[in-house]
């Protein structure tokens, strides 16, 4: 199966809460298309570079997935309909990345993903 990070930008009005079982939801899509979550990494609540649909602050959350492309569209699309989702990006990767632990490696990667 191939490997792939995503992350994703929730609104800010979403409570902690919501925002686990949204990636629940998501885990669970990924599930029944025969594919696994290895990893679930919440960023938090940051600030965005700049207004995406009205929101200036967003829950980030990175996904380590293992799974066929099949399960990745579903995932994906999942995720497109989804109001509470206000941007996603899913990669395909050889080897996941080490877990970010420290401020500076998390704001590095916020920034990547905003551009």
């Amino acid at each position: 199966m191939n490997k792939y990070e995503s992350v994703l930008i929730a609104r800010q009005d979403l409570g902690a809460s919501q925002v686990s079982s949204l990636v629940d939801d998501l885990k669970k899509v990924v599930a029944e298309q025969g594919g696994e979550v290895v990893r679930v990494d919440n960023w938090g609540l940051k600030n965005l570079a700049y207004r995406i649909k009205k929101n200036r602050k967003g829950y980030y959350v990175l996904l380590n997935i293992e799974a066929p492309a099949k399960a990745v569209a579903e995932y994906e699309r999942v995720m497109r309909v989804n109001e509470d989702i206000i941007r996603y990006m899913t990669v395909k990767v050889e080897e996941f990345s080490e877990a970010a632990t420290d401020d500076e490696t998390v704001d590095a990667a916020v920034e990547a993903v905003e551009e």
